[in-house]
């Protein structure tokens, strides 16, 4: 008897005869860990051909493997409201740039203070989920150039609600290869294995755990990323937090789960140190493959850790040991990293584990490259001691406009769109307009701080400028260089993060007073050294 789940995905087509459904029977004989949790979860009466195709095949020969559906609409099939809405865009216009004069790392600054780094070729403004793997596939400092919208900027006019195959969108100017290089002036390609796994879960099958090279596993951390992307055609799959086989809330992200594993005693660790209400996590490996392959299942559904899958601070790519100077490159699990530690922590953390992203091209401090460290500024803060989590804000409960019900709204966009069934759920004696009043302060102060760390910066930069061409000893310089590390990186964790100054203000004003001064004691000691070098000459 059919259940409506079931009913729903017969009538798109999806779902199977009774007969195939069956199938199940034959299923057992191997994923029996899988079909037990299956019989009792509420996927129950989803059929496995569903999902995977090539079964008939599979069952005569296990060596070849069934296809496996990683198309989000399929399960938009049955759960048209979240689909619809996880995929529904901001309007924010593509290619908007965060180095712009109104943008969060303004130039000049920013490129004086990234020094030459691959960021520097185009540093933009997130749009929505909808984009984020072609986006990335066609950001200036990726892929060279290599892909292109096949509609050229008309791309741009595409419209949110549904999902958008990658190579539907876009086209390979080059084809008949698969270097990885620069092939525009203005571009980069930095590009690497690694960072499709935040973009989308269609490789999960073919990536051991951690991205290590094993036998058996298709695709590892230093894999051609040109193969890598051309096998990715989706955008944020659902099956990132949620099992397919049972619905069960999950984290497959494998550098979270070894973050959230990982003892404690020898380096910080967020989740464990400072998070107010941590969720269990019970990790299974379901390496059928003949390989590693972890799964992180949560006790209860936890848009903390969920979202933590991608906004955080990450290590992707490969840099050099900042102790020995050595290369890191990626037979070292250091470039598939999350520390997993906020702004208090980043320092200590980086000192314990060494990876050092790049030298600066004029004052030659070995620096961080920061990414967005969401998730663990948002752990200690005061919304997260209430038992607020990211869902609270970004996904509130709505009301189906269709049916009435109730359901998750998967648009993860500011509160601001939703502040009836957000911020005035607790904030009950105020209103929308002093809510809008109160967050704007919050961001112009934060803005302010950001700013004056900048022009400490400045005055820093200007200062090593003198000293180098005075000729100021490397002692001195590298005691400045120390100084710049750590003003650098409590700059830039503020510059790289997403909504900061409402997620942990506190954290922010205390980490970028400490840019302001690692800044400015750099220079005062430069200066010095420079005056007595004169004083010397006289």
């Amino acid at each position: 008897m059919f259940t409506a789940l079931a009913a729903a995905m017969l009538s798109l087509g999806a779902y199977s005869t009774a007969a195939n459904a069956a199938d199940l029977a034959n299923c057992t004989v191997c994923h029996s860990n899988i079909t037990k949790a299956h019989a009792g979860a509420a996927h129950k009466d989803v059929a496995c051909t569903s999902c995977h195709t090539g079964l008939d095949e599979h069952l005569k020969k296990p060596s070849a493997r069934p296809t496996v559906n990683m198309d989000p609409a399929n399960c938009g099939a049955c759960h048209q409201p979240q689909y619809t809405s996880l995929y529904k865009d901001e309007g924010r216009p593509a290619r908007q740039s965060k180095k712009a004069a109104g943008g969060p790392a303004p130039d000049p600054f920013f490129d004086r203070a990234l020094g030459a780094h691959g960021f520097t070729k185009e540093h933009d403004l997130p749009r929505a989920h909808t984009w984020m793997a072609i986006d990335q596939f066609i950001v200036d400092r990726a892929f060279g150039g290599r892909f292109e919208p096949k509609d050229g900027w008309l791309y741009t006019t595409l419209e949110g609600g549904k999902s958008y195959k990658v190579w539907d969108v876009l086209k390979d100017n080059y084809p008949d290869n698969n270097t990885q290089k620069a092939h525009k002036p203005g571009t980069a390609a930095a590009g690497n294995g690694v960072c499709w796994s935040c973009k989308s879960a269609d490789l999960m099958l073919d990536w051991a755990y951690m991205g290590d090279k094993v036998e058996g596993a298709t695709f590892n951390r230093g894999s051609n990323p040109v193969d890598v992307v051309r096998k990715v055609n989706h955008a944020l799959n659902c099956n990132f937090c949620h099992d397919p086989h049972t619905a069960q809330p999950r984290i497959i992200r494998d550098a979270l789960i070894d973050a959230v594993t990982r003892d404690n005693k020898d380096v910080p660790n967020v989740w464990k140190s400072v998070a107010a209400h941590p969720t269990k996590v019970d990790v299974k490996d379901f390496g059928m493959r003949g390989f590693t392959r972890k799964v992180g299942y949560l006790e209860r559904p936890d848009a903390n850790l969920m979202c933590a899958q991608c906004h955080v601070e990450y290590v992707c790519n490969p840099g050099f040991n900042g102790k020995t100077g050595e290369k890191v490159g990626f037979d070292n699990r250091w470039t598939n990293l999350f520390p997993f530690v906020n702004a208090d922590q980043i320092e200590e953390y980086y000192d314990k584990v060494p990876f050092r992203d790049f030298k600066h091209n004029v004052t030659g401090a070995s620096l961080i490259k920061m990414q967005h460290p969401d998730a663990e500024t948002f752990f200690g803060s005061v919304h997260d001691k209430v038992g607020a989590t990211c869902q609270t804000c970004h996904m509130p409960k709505v009301k189906d406009e269709k049916t009435g019900k109730m359901y998750t709204l998967h648009w993860a966009t500011s509160p601001r769109h939703y502040m009836k069934e957000t911020c005035l759920t607790c904030h009950k004696d105020k209103t929308e307009k002093q809510m809008n009043l109160a967050i704007d302060a919050m961001k112009g102060h934060f803005e302010g701080k950001v700013r004056e760390a900048e022009s400490r910066m400045n005055d820093m930069f200007d200062a090593f400028d003198l000293a180098i061409a005075a000729g100021v000893d490397q002692k001195t310089l590298d005691e400045a260089r120390k100084l710049h590390a750590s003003a650098h990186v409590n700059w830039e964790y503020w510059t790289a993060a997403n909504g900061a100054y409402f997620h942990n203000p506190e954290l922010a004003t205390r980490s970028l007073a400490k840019s302001a001064k690692a800044a400015s004691d750099a220079a005062a000691l430069l200066r010095k050294a420079v005056a007595a070098k004169a004083q010397a000459k006289k």
